[in-house]
């Protein structure tokens, strides 16, 4: 397994257009293929989870051209008559939540037989509640293997399923968005009511702002029932540009907090459909500055504050992230530099059941900085080592930092490098799967 080594960092500035919103780019992929007409997307993300989702579409039968770059393509949508045009077909997932659940959903809708299987992490990641709500649809879904998780196995669709559809909201919200997504697909009025607290309720925002691009408005009732009306299906707006990586700009903020600033990205801010831009609240609560526009926010440290002067920059906090669970990971390698007593992260129960057990993840990573943490099964609390507090050395090992093949672990934590200590990063590779050139994008901004 390879390894990055982190050198000490002291600064952090400059200006970085960020790559597109992975979030995003597989629900316009799919929205676009399932269309009439032909979709152009702009500012696409380029990674392992935006090819695992144009690679199971081109599997399926649907025409996707490449316009110059990777990050330009022509999706010719099938319309929703027939079904996809491969009516048979083992699909890969890898680990990607986005593509497998919302494809399971479609597919579960059509008149096909299809495999879905992934990585063996995909393998251990809920399903359940999503199967269960489509089942009761009229969908035909078998487990190849453990009950509730994938892989599974999708036969056609049978007639006169139920025409409302509960599932739990505190699990997962990509269930509620590919059942959302696929349901309209069908052209049957729908109804899909939610069991529960629904979490992450900005992507289902997403998801039904993203439905109404392509034709299709559904009646929000508070995020708590969704009525879809009977419809022709999704129609093609032309062409939809791709806003920035929301999740992806909280760590070159998050260094323009530790490292002086101003550091600048474009290409999401005040505009952004995504919640993770809620990020620019907790850096202030922090006590950085932040300053923001349509589609760029800026963020520098904190006022009268020299790095390496032998006191933390950041205050402490407690916090709900309910809304934020990616942009959260950032706060948590941020508690490391703080001040003024412990900081919490609460109501993020969903890092259990993602890339990886990212609660436990955290709290053994940050550990090895001497930090001490208490987590549960919905929170984490972080008491920051004295030691991040004191002027740094140059003479001292690096931490080695395991990232659990999880792109937000390896982000998240060459933050860390601002600290004491040097760090290094174990299967740096693991960033591919939402940010390619992530590490060459920190250094250009980082000294």
């Amino acid at each position: 397994m390879s390894s990055l080594f982190l050198t000490q960092a002291t600064r952090a500035s400059g200006r970085l257009r960020l790559p597109g919103s992975k979030s995003i780019s597989n629900r316009t992929l799919l929205l676009a293929a399932l269309a009439r007409g032909d979709t152009v997307l702009e500012g696409l993300l380029d990674s392992d989870d935006t090819t695992i989702m144009r690679v199971a579409l081109s599997a399926l039968g649907v025409h996707l051209e490449t316009l110059g770059s990777p990050d330009r393509v022509r999706v010719h949508g099938i319309g929703p008559a027939g079904g996809f045009p491969v009516k048979e077909a083992e699909l890969f997932m890898g680990n990607s939540g986005t593509a497998a659940r919302s494809l399971v959903a479609v597919l579960a809708m059509a008149d096909g037989h299809y495999v879905l299987k992934g990585v063996p992490r995909m393998h251990e990641r809920p399903i359940g509640e999503l199967v269960d709500a489509l089942t009761s649809a009229g969908a035909r879904i078998e487990y190849l293997a453990t009950a509730g998780f994938p892989p599974l196995s999708i036969s056609p669709r049978q007639p006169g399923g139920a025409r409302t559809v509960r599932v739990r909201g505190d699990v997962s919200s990509q269930f509620v968005s590919a059942l959302l997504m696929a349901l309209p697909w069908a052209g049957e009025a729908m109804r899909v009511e939610i069991e529960g607290e629904l979490i992450s309720t900005p992507y289902v925002a997403m998801t039904l702002g993203l439905m109404e691009r392509f034709g299709v408005a559904v009646h929000n009732e508070g995020m708590q029932a969704f009525d879809l009306p009977a419809s022709a299906g999704y129609v093609s707006p032309g062409t939809i540009t791709v806003e920035g990586d929301a999740s992806s700009a909280s760590y070159f903020l998050a260094a323009g907090a530790l490292g002086g600033g101003p550091v600048r990205v474009d290409g999401v801010g005040r505009a952004s459909v995504q919640g993770d831009v809620r990020f620019a609240d907790v850096l202030t609560a922090m006590g950085a500055k932040v300053e923001m526009g349509d589609d760029w926010i800026e963020c520098s440290g904190p006022q009268g504050v020299e790095r390496g002067a032998g006191r933390a920059p950041l205050d402490a906090f407690d916090l709900d992230m309910n809304l934020i669970p990616d942009a959260a990971m950032t706060a948590a390698v941020l508690a490391l530099f703080t001040q003024g007593g412990p900081c919490t992260l609460r109501n993020i129960a969903s890092w259990r059941v993602k890339e990886t057990d990212r609660i436990a993840a955290m709290a053994t990573e940050l550990r090895k900085f001497g930090a001490r943490i208490q987590e549960g099964a919905n929170f984490l609390r972080v008491f920051p080592p004295v030691e991040f507090l004191a002027p740094r050395t140059s003479t001292v090992a690096p931490v080695s930092i395991d990232t659990y093949e999880d792109h937000r672990m390896a982000m998240c934590f060459s933050l860390a490098s601002f600290g004491p200590r040097p760090v290094k990063i174990n299967d740096p590779e693991c960033v591919s799967k939402t940010f390619p050139g992530y590490f060459a994008a920190f250094e250009q901004l980082v000294s």
